[in-house]
């Protein structure tokens, strides 16, 4: 018997499945399905699951995002540390329901202990809706105002704010009777939230990036009756 010894070359053999497949935009996973495909890729930065699909962003601008995200983060880092039982955090994965793991650009919630709605699993996940979520919407403004928006307004999430980059518009949306509906602007210039007393914003400083002025707004509601109201339920 003649044995053929030829050796065999790798294109005549189909490549071997990928042990867990990479995350890729437009996949239609459930969420435990997506974690554990995010998981697999430690140099994975940002992937959300919204309403079942999988969303990976381009890299991100600094006047388009950077920017207005960090003076987004600090207005939010200046209202939780003068309010005492209150969580912030930067682009954190939140466990809405089985079709949404986002990452928004911002989370503040009521700690679970103070009595928020949201809280933080065994595995350190934000799990639940947080009261309040922010997005910086440079170049995802259609899914920030369309899919996420319907799957935070379901899940519960009490007020959510885009600011709209290219647009130099701020939308802050508050969940009234189901549905959201966008808080007004007073005559001076100021959107104050609904959920978290003392939380004002002065809109078009924020768009013209005078930080400033947007701090001495907040600390004009961190003066007010309702923000020491506020603190004082919260520490009750």
């Amino acid at each position: 018997m003649t044995l053929d010894r030829t050796p065999s070359h790798p294109m005549n053999h189909p490549p071997l499945p990928l042990a867990i497949p990479p995350l890729e935009n437009g996949d239609r996973l459930t969420r435990p399905e997506f974690e554990r495909r995010y998981n697999a890729l430690p140099n994975l930065k940002k992937a959300e699951l919204i309403e079942g699909v999988v969303y990976v962003p381009a890299a991100l601008r600094f006047k388009s995002h950077a920017d207005p995200h960090t003076n987004l983060i600090g207005w939010l880092w200046s209202y939780k540390i003068a309010t005492p039982g209150l969580e912030l955090g930067i682009e954190p994965t939140v466990r809405l329901d089985l079709e949404n793991a986002p990452q928004p650009d911002a989370a503040l919630f009521i700690s679970q202990s103070a009595g928020g709605q949201a809280r933080l699993s065994a595995d350190d996940y934000i799990e639940g809706a947080p009261e309040l979520l922010a997005e910086i919407a440079a170049s995802s403004a259609a899914i920030d105002l369309d899919d996420k928006k319907r799957a935070y307004r379901r899940n519960g999430v009490q007020e959510y704010i885009v600011w709209r980059v290219y647009d130099r518009a701020i939308d802050w949306f508050s969940l009234q009777s189901g549905d959201y509906v966008s808080l007004p602007i007073d005559p001076q210039g100021i959107v104050r939230s609904q959920m978290f007393p003392g939380l004002w914003l002065a809109v078009n400083a924020m768009l013209s990036g005078d930080v400033q002025a947007v701090l001495a707004t907040l600390q004009l509601g961190l003066s007010s009756a309702e923000h020491q109201n506020f603190k004082r339920r919260l520490t009750s």
